[in-house]
């Protein structure tokens, strides 16, 4: 009786999440959160339970892996999600309009500031601030900043009035900020304060069950944006796109699907119009290479592998 429960509440959880999946690729937008693997499956999960909370989310994992994408539906599934998630990219400024960016400036506050200026904790105010590259502050901003995160409070550049700031932070960071910590370039102070929760993206490579259903999505969005239709991937660009390890991960998927749509002139995408190193891959895993000398029964066994992972 448990065990046809069980084996019920299963098909019923997957017929949920298929439908969900289907809405997520009917949506057609290149930032939906997409995946169908159980590593990311627990990160929706994640994202669910601390959505509603104004608790500080650290989002670790390497370049390319999505962390905006997940800051984007962590945004949208909390109550603030009636104004807009307001986004910084702190290794895209030099310190001195880093600073500015976050916390405003006065008018007069320096050379050239001829008027006052809101910064990004104004405009996030009663809202969600994303934070991406934290790594990257510097010393000095990295105090500034873990004040805000004790005090909630804040001053503009050149201002006297302490603001007062109902802001939820949301962090990402390809770093390893322990290591950072302990080789002191990171403040040990404000690694906690952000460390509140930790969601680390898995790679690419370690989650993918996600390629075939990312690959669809951004077929779908760049075949709508060149006016094409294409309906698919042939078997053998499907086969490559599974067995290359995406050291960009999610956005060398999406770049390489990008280039795919251009040079499609079909209805299916064919392993031809790949980048070459995700091609070769392809091909590789059809082809049987072996030592002079390794035994037939050996070789017999390698070749049934391939055909099995080729079938």
């Amino acid at each position: 009786l448990l065990h046809a429960v069980e084996r019920a509440s299963e098909r019923q959880f997957l017929s949920r999440e298929n439908k969900e999946l289907r809405s997520q690729l009917n949506q057609g937008s290149s930032r939906k959160f997409v995946y169908s693997s159980p590593e990311m499956r627990a990160i929706a999960k994640m994202v669910e339970r601390v959505a509603p909370s104004t608790a500080t989310v650290l989002i670790s994992g390497e370049s390319g892996t999505g962390k905006e994408v997940v800051a984007d539906a962590i945004h949208l599934a909390s109550p603030r999600r009636g104004k807009p998630l307001i986004k910084l990219s702190c290794a895209a400024l030099p310190e001195t309009l880093l600073e500015a960016e976050l916390f405003g400036y006065e008018k007069g506050a320096f050379t050239g500031a001829n008027a006052r200026k809101e910064g990004r904790f104004d405009l996030a105010n009663g809202s969600t601030l994303f934070l991406d590259e934290i790594g990257e502050i510097s010393p000095a901003v990295q105090v500034k900043l873990l004040r805000v995160l004790q005090d909630q409070k804040f001053e503009r550049l050149g201002g006297t009035r302490t603001i007062d700031a109902d802001v939820r932070i949301l962090a990402a960071t390809n770093k390893d900020l322990q290591k950072e910590v302990e080789e002191k370039r990171f403040r040990e102070d404000l690694f906690y304060r952000l460390n509140v929760i930790n969601l680390r993206i898995p790679s690419l490579r370690e989650r993918k069950d996600d390629i075939p259903l990312l690959a669809l999505h951004f077929l779908k969005t760049y075949a709508e944006k060149n006016a094409k239709t294409i309906e698919g991937f042939s078997e053998d660009a499907l086969l490559a796109l599974t067995s290359y390890d995406w050291p960009g991960n999610v956005r060398e998927l999406e770049n390489a699907i990008e280039r795919a749509v251009v040079f499609t002139s079909g209805t299916v995408v064919p392993l031809s119009v790949l980048p070459q190193n995700v091609s070769a891959v392809g091909t590789l895993r059809h082809s049987l290479t072996f030592k002079i000398g390794t035994p037939l029964r050996e070789l017999e066994r390698q070749a049934i592998d391939i055909t099995l992972q080729h079938a």
